[in-house]
């Protein structure tokens, strides 16, 4: 039996979903905070965004969670971020590939911008315990 889109984005949106820790950022949480203000929003985030556009083939759950990143990260859309930053841990996106990611948005976006976002990935990596040390991060 074929899965309906609901349950089809469901299934691929706790792909990017870490449960285990309550101060994370979760879509789950959208949900929960929104829901009552917006009926129908969690069916639109899980239906079309994950039944439909992260369903589609061509791109790894790495990969999405990159471009979803530096999108973010260049719009300005801080709480979006920490959401995406903390997916793209869950997908396996390594921590130096979310920090190169942003690093290389600096000559589109901007100082600010990525200034910004390195301020949220900071904090996620906390809430992560994503030690800083380990990225081995070195100047150029």
């Amino acid at each position: 039996m074929e899965k309906n889109r609901y349950q089809r984005g469901l299934d691929k949106m706790m792909e990017y979903t870490i449960t285990d820790n309550k101060e994370i950022s979760t879509h789950l949480k959208i949900s929960e905070e929104l829901g009552d203000l917006a009926p129908g929003l969690e069916n639109y985030i899980i239906e079309f965004a994950y039944g439909d556009i992260y369903m589609r083939e061509g791109l790894t759950n790495q990969q999405r969670a990159m471009i979803t990143i530096s999108s973010l990260a260049t719009l300005g859309t801080e709480p979006q971020l920490e959401l995406h930053i903390n997916t793209a841990l869950t997908a396996g996106v390594k921590p130096r590939e979310i920090v190169e990611t942003v690093m290389h948005l600096i000559p589109y976006t901007g100082f600010p911008r990525v200034l910004n976002a390195l301020k949220v990935i900071k904090k996620v990596f906390a809430q992560r315990n994503v030690e800083i040390k380990e990225l081995e991060l070195q100047a150029h």
